[in-house]
């Protein structure tokens, strides 16, 4: 749980900048924050946002190291090419946005390093936010070897026919079948990307093949209210949320 810490426990991080292999073989960068000591430690995979391999994304790496994972946030717009996060986004946007493909295949060489550490414990979770929800679940749903998965108020999991494109070729909630993990969903009641409608639908389809879910829904809250840096932020919702996902995070990956 959050700032349950001990004063007298030993406390150490290493954050950096890495290369792993990604989709296709790709060296793609990434940010890679884990906590010192002997371990072993569980990993996560943190999924960027649309608004780019950004801040609050290595901040958020940071924040699961704090409390005990391994975590990679790979850069998956890496082949879009380089600038400031939001030119990053915007190149993406005028491209038709990121394959899916790609970005599966950066998830699993992201998969592959956290396991292959010689001080991982094996198991490893992915948490993805905005269209990293989105392809949260989609890791879920076709990825082996995931233990967790959290998806927060990932848009377009459910996508009619005429949502779809060449790098967005199938909705998420059609691959409901194929979930291979736990999942955690956090949503706001007030976004429109999901609606709550879409998150109904969601949960219809989790329910129908019996997989193992969780959804936690905010009234007052809409899309991204994680966010502290713009008005979406909800503090109460956001930390409430976060201590939830912790624990999640621990059932599934420490115990």
């Amino acid at each position: 749980m959050y700032n349950q810490i001990r004063t007298d426990a030993y406390e150490a991080m290493l954050a950096e900048t890495i290369t792993i292999s990604g989709f296709n073989g790709d060296r793609i960068r990434a940010y890679f924050a884990r906590p010192l000591g002997e371990g072993p430690f569980p990993g996560v995979i943190l999924i960027p946002h649309m608004p780019g391999w950004d801040e609050i994304s290595r901040e958020y790496a940071r924040r699961f190291a704090h409390h005990g994972y391994a975590t990679i946030c790979p850069n998956i717009y890496e082949r879009v090419g380089h600038g400031l996060p939001q030119e990053v986004a915007g190149m993406a946007r005028e491209q038709g946005g990121v394959a899916d493909d790609s970005v599966m295949g950066d998830v699993e060489g992201a998969l592959e390093y956290l396991t292959t550490l010689p001080n991982s414990n094996g198991k490893v979770g992915v948490i993805g936010m905005c269209s990293g929800g989105r392809h949260a679940f989609l890791a879920g749903c076709r990825i082996e070897g995931l233990s967790a998965v959290v998806d927060c108020w990932g848009g377009r999991v459910v996508a009619s026919a005429e949502e779809l494109s060449p790098a967005t070729p199938v909705a998420p909630i059609d691959l409901t079948s194929q979930l291979s993990a736990p999942l955690l969903g956090i949503f706001g009641n007030d976004d429109m990307f999901p609606s709550a409608d879409q998150v109904d639908i969601h949960e219809a389809e989790l329910k129908k093949y019996g997989k193992d879910y969780t959804f936690y829904r905010y009234d007052g809250a809409g899309h991204g209210f994680w966010y502290y840096t713009g008005e979406a932020y909800r503090p109460v919702a956001a930390m409430e949320s976060f201590d939830i996902t912790l624990e999640f995070f621990k059932q599934h990956l420490q115990d």
